[in-house]
């Protein structure tokens, strides 16, 4: 490479040619479709926003300047030009770099986000605080048409224009349809408007209608004549009347058009929105063919474009769930699928495509999702919300006000429930099981595997049920084969999956097979303990709860979600209130944002992996009951001739 060797800020490019930056940006290319092949991330979005990235590091003064990234989704040539080439190749990796802008990774990452649409709000924030503090640096907002479908973005929009601060917004439309709009009229318009000779001249105009007795009606008549051409030219009109002044929409790789666009902006004053046109997974042909699919991926061959082979295995809860989505379909007409712009990542392609009018895909609008799932609740039909466990945060006041607070039979199914890897903090659902369970009139459920959500989705419709339905469930592997059959299900109750014991363990979903793990190793050390499928949050199973408290010695509840307010947290209160005497331990996530990485290495590091379940249980024990369990000992025969070891290591227990 010529030129990305030498760059270890945006101050290094500005002293490029314009014709220089158009080799950078096609190293950029190279290095990030090379770096994502190695390490998996979001490839399509990224190399579509490459020469935008180096035209406004060119233009402004970052990090004075701020830029905001929506999702930041996009922020892999803005890494690679800020000092991070080198630690690329960790991008996703435990302790390496964020997939997603981070403002504890650089001085560059002024604002941090994972979801959609927050960008405008955020700069609007920025700006005030500028103006309030005296300063005079500049503010940009770089927002994707995807994310325009985010109700969040209007209210900013709404806001940002009445308060006329001065503030860039930068519009990057990467669908197609925009393509035959960047033409030689609307490049003409945007010159002319963002010029800077024109832009003096309109002020000056405008300052000697002033002088005239009847101004404000020459005003008003300027006005329409300027609204009236630009509503037949340009297609921005719905930014102009939330205030901003709008230009567009350009060739998003255009370097020298984005620059100098860039550059006559950057000297007016006031809400603006530029509108740039761009082609997702530009410069490189698998991407660019299928956009989608290249949006998010894991490794693969950069040369083929293909993903890398995948070991064997079963079928992911995701696929699992899609095809039982259409098996409720085909049995009840009732059935509607709603997703937020995730129509693969939640398995329901197959859905769509077999019930087009029975499926709504409504973008990146989860609050709207649960209002427009209440309503047809209301008429009778059965929607079933299909939403990633993060996203469906936002739907909270909906499921609360709207469905739950009307008792209505919506059912929502919450993929990527618990930690998801390499997306990190932004990204898994940890607190699902905390915010559902509050919630009256809401059933929680969490399946051990596939074939228990096979038997939940099928009792959620043929059966009349009362209030709403959550169901989470991992991006994992489902943990042992489907049957045929569908298993029979008695709704609300939990199940015992081993003999009782002195030592019952209470699981959570993903927490059960690994409790069946625990309970094995452990066996192999002479302890015995009882493993519940907790699969049912809210309400608790209460008769097999009443059974546990009087009779087990000590208790554990394992979840993937988060301790505060979560399951354990509930099991507490129970236990507690009414006067249970033995031990009690919950284990589950800490109060804080778990880092990316991969799931085995996080699970480590928050001690929900085997081993340190195994360790965290003896300890429990060994407290509790040292005396029982070296009587346990004694009476335990030695199939390996060491009787003596095991007498001796139950004397130190107690001697501990």
């Amino acid at each position: 490479m010529k030129y990305l060797p030498s760059i270890h800020s945006p101050a290094d490019i500005k002293s490029l040619s314009q014709e220089e930056l158009v080799e950078v940006a096609a190293e950029v290319r190279q290095e990030i479709i090379s770096v994502v092949s190695h390490t998996g991330g979001h490839l399509a979005t990224n190399l579509g926003a490459v020469e935008l990235t180096l035209a406004l590091h060119y233009v402004f003064d970052v990090p004075k300047d701020k830029l905001i990234w929506d999702v930041s989704d996009q922020v892999y040539t803005h890494k690679i030009i800020t000092g991070r080439r080198e630690q690329m190749y960790t991008l996703r990796q435990y302790k390496g770099l964020s997939g997603f802008a981070k403002r504890e990774e650089s001085e560059y990452d002024h604002f941090g986000a994972g979801h959609a649409s927050t960008s405008i709000s955020a700069a609007l924030g920025f700006a005030a605080a500028r103006d309030n503090a005296g300063l005079d640096h500049k503010v940009v907002a770089i927002i994707g048409d995807g994310a325009m479908t985010g109700g969040l973005a209007y209210e900013g929009l709404n806001n940002a224009g009445n308060s006329k601060k001065d503030l860039l917004v930068v519009l990057n439309e990467n669908s197609w349809s925009i393509s035959k709009n960047v033409g030689a009229i609307s490049r003409y318009l945007t010159n002319i408007m963002a010029d800077e000779k024109f832009n003096k001249l309109r002020n000056e105009i405008w300052e000697l209608t002033g002088k005239f007795k009847r101004r404000d009606k020459i005003r008003a008549a300027i006005s329409r004549i300027e609204d009236s051409v630009m509503g037949l030219l340009v297609p921005g009109m719905l930014f102009e009347k939330l205030g901003f002044r709008y230009f567009g929409p350009i060739d998003g790789h255009n370097v020298g058009l984005l620059i100098k666009t860039l550059q006559d902006l950057k000297n007016l004053s006031g809400p603006i929105l530029l509108h740039v046109a761009t082609v997702k997974g530009k410069g490189y042909e698998p991407a660019e063919g299928n956009p989608s699919e290249y949006h998010g991926v894991g490794k693969f061959d950069k040369v083929t474009g293909k993903a890398a082979p995948k070991k064997p295995g079963r079928p992911a809860y995701t696929k699992v769930f899609g095809d039982v989505i259409v098996e409720l379909a085909e049995k009840d007409n009732r059935v509607i699928a709603i997703t937020a712009a995730m129509t693969a990542g939640t398995g329901l392609v197959k859905f769509a495509e077999k019930f087009p009018n029975r499926f709504y895909d409504v973008g990146i609008a989860e609050e709207h999702a649960g209002t427009f799932a209440a309503g047809l609740a209301v008429e009778g039909a059965r929607p079933y919300v299909v939403i990633y466990s993060t996203f469906l945060q936002r739907t909270f006041d909906q499921i609360i006000h709207d469905v739950a607070l009307q008792n209505l039979p919506v059912v929502f199914c919450m993929d990527r429930a618990g930690l998801v890897g390499a997306d990190g903090p932004t990204h898994h659902g940890t607190f699902d099981l905390s915010y559902l369970s509050m919630i009256p009139n809401l059933t929680v459920a969490a399946p051990k595997d596939g074939n228990e959500l096979r038997a939940m989705l099928h009792y959620t419709i043929d059966n009349e049920l009362q209030g709403a339905v959550g169901i989470r469930y991992p991006r994992e592997a489902i943990p042992n084969d489907m049957r045929d059959e569908i298993d029979p299900i008695e709704w609300g109750t939990w199940e015992w999956l081993t003999p009782t014991s002195d030592v019952v363990v209470l699981a959570v979903g993903t927490m059960v097979e690994q409790s069946m793990a625990v309970r094995k190793k452990l066996a192999e050390q002479g302890l015995d303990i009882s493993v519940v499928n907790a699969r049912f949050v809210k309400p608790f199973d209460m008769k097999m709860l009443e059974t546990i408290a009087n009779s087990a010695k000590v208790i554990f509840t394992i979840e993937e979600n988060q301790l505060r307010g979560g399951f354990g947290e509930g099991i507490a209160h129970y236990l507690l209130t009414n006067g249970y005497r033995g031990k009690f331990k919950a284990l589950g996530l800490p109060d804080e944002f778990i880092t990316h990485g991969s799931r085995e290495e996080l699970l480590r590091e928050i001690h929900l992996d085997v081993d340190s379940i195994v360790s965290i249980v003896e300890s429990q024990v060994k407290q509790t009951n040292g005396r029982g369990l070296l009587r346990k000992l004694k009476l335990r025969k030695s199939s390996n001739g060491k009787k003596k070891q095991v007498l001796e290591e139950a004397q130190q227990i107690l001697n501990d």
